[in-house]
């Protein structure tokens, strides 16, 4: 079975894993690996995961089947950086949906589901090593149930998660470290790290698990 990983060319820190993942099922599947939705080859499954433009339906059509990760418990919370924005507003526990791509953002059929808990104290890599295991364990199940998965309609009320900016990691000075503790570990400390303004000056604000003392 030919399956295409579709990702951003930037490194990400997902890619470790999906390479991996791709060696591992090598041995029965090819397995592309592209950066741009414009030489896609077609196949049964392309996955499109952390890629960050829109992929026409030319592209998708390629395959029998187009699957979208997005961490949310889907139609709540379409749209932009849902881990970040959900774990910045203290969530103990994130629903990661594999959807169809389509046209509108987030809007496919749901064809899996699986949650994952956040410990209270688990800094952003932590965190995301928990959201790529949820996604290999989705990506695997779309393959190993090929053709079996039918999408359910997504129901309820849809809310949309914005675009993050560097603005969303501002600290506030007057507030405790407590109070803000959930933004600062989930900011991405290389492109958007939690910052403070104080006495005429920005400084970065970044957190670091420090090993217990034996």
């Amino acid at each position: 079975m030919r399956i295409t990983i579709l990702t951003q060319p930037e490194p990400h820190p997902v890619h470790d894993r999906l390479r991996t993942w791709c060696d591992e099922i090598r041995a029965n599947h090819d397995v592309d690996w592209h950066t741009t939705h414009n030489d896609l080859p077609g196949g049964a499954i392309l996955f499109i995961v952390s890629y960050h433009e829109f992929v026409p339906a030319e592209a998708r059509e390629r395959y029998e089947r187009a699957y979208v990760p997005h961490a949310s418990a889907l139609p709540k919370g379409r749209g932009w950086s849902p881990l970040e924005w959900q774990v910045a507003d203290g969530a103990t526990m994130i629903t990661l949906s594999l959807i169809l791509a389509e046209d509108g953002i987030d809007t496919g059929g749901i064809c899996a589901q699986t949650s994952f808990s956040v410990p209270d104290h688990a800094l952003r890599d932590e965190i995301e090593d928990l959201l790529f295991d949820a996604e290999i364990e989705l990506v695997s199940l779309a393959v190993e149930q090929h053709g079996q998965l039918e999408p359910t309609p997504q129901e309820g009320e849809p809310t949309s998660f914005r675009r993050r900016t560097p603005e969303d990691s501002r600290l506030d000075p007057s507030a405790s470290l407590e109070q803000q503790f959930d933004l600062i570990r989930i900011a991405d400390a290389d492109r958007f790290p939690a910052f403070i303004d104080l006495r005429g000056h920005r400084y970065a604000v970044r957190l670091e698990k420090l090993k217990e003392a034996t």
